[in-house]
């Protein structure tokens, strides 16, 4: 079964908390469910324990489908790192959540507007094979203990950015890693997402949908722009107002199971949250359709 969810970026950005801060968590939540997604993931404006977060999501009528979670495997054990996520961990399970997205963000630059993404730290030739068993350490260990099926985000400006850097990942990691496929991200990196999809069906766990608005992306590379400059100036975008097919990508995924997000990081004060968010559960639901997945 697919369900469509959404992130909170539209509304709130976690990177930059300016940006959209004054617009309340009722609103998004609300906006939300009127557009017509059935889950939410988390940000910097939820409650972060269950008694607490529960009831909130209740009143809208919507699920808990994940959180973002900070890795520094670079830089420690898995399981130091696996009692550093404990809490985190602990919420999803009783949220009802079944993944843990994660990204290694030990020496990521996308959250700082003064660094160039062309300034992004790569891994070196020899840090990859105990950065694979490390994050395959942690994976098998939050699914043994929580139940939770790690997904693995890449990202601009993180050191798995490119295409040859997430098939790398992937290559280094056991089967207990799986991979959330980011449209955006994976566009904007340099990589064709719908051969993503066809070459990690079986591993990928989770899926973001964003769309590139092209002439932003290539001024972004152009003027070498910080990642946060070029999500100001609207590079990323709701799926079918920019550059992706999306039903090639979702023909792709043959047999998914699980939740379609769209998320969306736009500035608010340029892109209605609620016009967006309308505009992207609305494509987004026909794309499924057409690519025989709903």
């Amino acid at each position: 079964m697919i369900r469509i969810g959404v992130n909170p970026i539209g509304w709130s950005n976690d990177d930059m908390p300016e940006v959209g801060g004054d617009i309340p968590l009722e609103q998004c939540l609300g906006e939300a469910r009127a557009a017509g997604f059935e889950g939410m993931e988390l940000g910097n404006k939820f409650p972060r324990r269950a008694e607490a977060l529960r009831p909130v999501l209740d009143a809208h009528g919507l699920a808990l489908v994940g959180g973002w979670y900070s890795t520094s495997l670079l830089t420690r054990a898995a399981a130091d790192e696996f009692e550093a996520a404990r809490d985190h961990a602990a919420l999803l399970k009783a949220m009802g959540c079944s993944v843990f997205i994660a990204a290694e963000t030990s020496n990521a630059i996308h959250g700082d507007r003064s660094v160039p993404l062309s300034a992004r730290a790569v891994l070196a030739h020899g840090a990859w094979s105990e950065f694979g068993a490390r994050y395959t350490e942690f994976a098998t260990a939050l699914m043994d203990e929580f139940g939770l099926q790690l997904v693995y985000h890449h990202h601009m400006g993180t050191c798995i950015q490119a295409e040859a850097e997430i098939d790398r990942f992937m290559e280094v990691t056991g089967d207990a890693v799986h991979l959330l496929l980011d449209t955006g991200h994976a566009v904007w990196g340099g990589a064709d997402p719908a051969r993503l999809a066809r070459h990690y069906n079986g591993r990928i766990g989770h899926v973001h949908c964003k769309d590139v608005r092209e002439d932003v992306m290539w001024s972004a590379n152009r003027h070498d722009w910080s990642f946060l400059d070029a999500v100001l100036a609207g590079v990323y975008t709701v799926p079918g107002d920019g550059m992706i097919d999306f039903v090639t990508v979702l023909k792709a995924l043959p047999g998914y199971s699980g939740w379609v997000v769209v998320e969306a990081e736009q500035d608010p004060k340029k892109a209605t949250p609620a016009t967006y968010a309308a505009m992207g559960h609305e494509n987004l639901a026909s794309f499924l359709k057409q690519a025989g997945l709903r």
